[in-house]
C-alpha cells in the first residue's frame, strides 16, 4: 500500500512540474468522510463498489481539458494481474473511462500508460511510456529526474541486491 501512495505522489508531483493542475479525486480522498457512516456503508457493497473506482484523480492539461486518471504501482509492469484488479480496472473502464498510470520499478519506462480498452485480445496490459504522450506535454529533463526518484525509492526494496 505505501508504494503505491509513492507511486500516485510522484505521479501527481511530475504533473505539477510539467505544468499540469491536478485534483485527488479518488477512494482515499473521501474515504474520511465514508467512515462517519460507520456500519451504513461496506465497500464491498454495490454502492461501495462503484466508490471504490473512482479514479485517482483529475488532472488538467495546459488547456485546461481534464482527463480522469488512475495510478497503480506494480513491480513488475508485465506480471500477471490478479484477478480483482482486472475486476476493478474493468469497473474502472466501464464506468469512467478514465487513463490507467502504471508505475513499476523493474525496468525502465517506470511510468507506462494504458487508455481504453486497457486489454488487448490476449487479454495483456496496453503499455506504452507515458513519456510519449502529448496530453500533458511533459518535459523530458523533468521526466528523467521522476524516472530517477522511482529507482531510488522503489526499486531497492523489491530488487535483489548484486553480488
Amino acid at each position: 500500500m505505501l508504494k503505491g501512495r509513492m507511486a500516485e505522489t510522484l505521479f501527481e508531483e511530475l504533473m505539477k512540474e510539467s505544468g499540469n493542475i491536478v485534483y485527488r479525486f479518488g477512494y482515499e480522498a473521501i474515504v474520511q468522510n465514508l467512515i462517519q457512516l460507520e456500519e451504513k456503508f461496506s465497500r464491498y457493497s454495490d454502492v461501495g463498489e462503484k466508490i471504490r473506482s473512482i479514479p485517482d484523480f483529475i488532472v488538467l492539461d495546459k488547456k485546461g481539458e481534464p482527463l480522469l486518471v488512475e495510478v497503480k504501482f506494480r513491480a513488475r509492469p508485465n506480471d500477471p494481474i490478479h484477478r480483482d484488479t482486472v475486476e476493478i480496472l474493468r469497473r474502472l473502464e466501464k464506468s469512467w473511462n478514465a487513463t490507467l498510470v502504471l508505475v513499476n520499478c523493474w525496468e525502465q519506462p517506470y511510468f507506462r500508460i494504458a487508455k481504453p480498452p486497457y486489454f488487448d485480445s490476449k487479454k495483456q496490459l496496453q503499455l506504452k511510456p507515458l513519456s510519449s504522450t502529448a496530453e500533458w506535454d511533459i518535459k523530458l529533463d523533468v521526466y528523467e529526474e521522476y524516472e530517477m526518484l522511482v529507482h531510488k525509492y522503489l526499486t531497492p526494496t523489491l530488487v535483489p541486491k548484486k553480488k
